[in-house]
């Protein structure tokens, strides 16, 4: 799986032109929480780069700013874990903590 790094607020911006084209997953993840991590991990094993979505990785410990501007860009209520489905520039599905699998997000393009 090839994350891209979202380390940026003005990434933001991009990341609705991109969503145009193609759907983007953000993976919000807190590196100090073992729930974050497995959804992580699972997310990784069962990634299929044949779906066409662009993943985006974004720390939160190390870019809360961001994470915080995420959730105000696409009006959803900040967790972590979380993983967001942006689409049109519009965020069409989220889910945290155990509800995170490529499946989902697969299901909701």
């Amino acid at each position: 799986m090839n994350w891209n790094k979202l380390t940026n607020e003005s990434q933001l911006d991009a990341i609705k032109e991109e969503s145009a084209t193609q759907p983007v997953m953000i993976f919000k993840h807190s590196t100090r929480c073992s729930i974050s991590s497995m959804a992580l991990s699972r997310m990784e094993r069962n990634w299929s780069d044949a779906a066409g979505i662009k993943p985006y990785y974004l720390d939160l410990i190390a870019d809360r700013s961001v994470s915080n501007q995420v959730a105000d860009v696409f009006g959803i209520q900040h967790e972590s874990p979380q993983v967001l489905l942006i689409q049109n520039g519009t965020c069409v599905y989220d889910a945290s903590h155990m509800g995170i699998s490529f499946d989902s997000v697969k299901q909701a393009v």
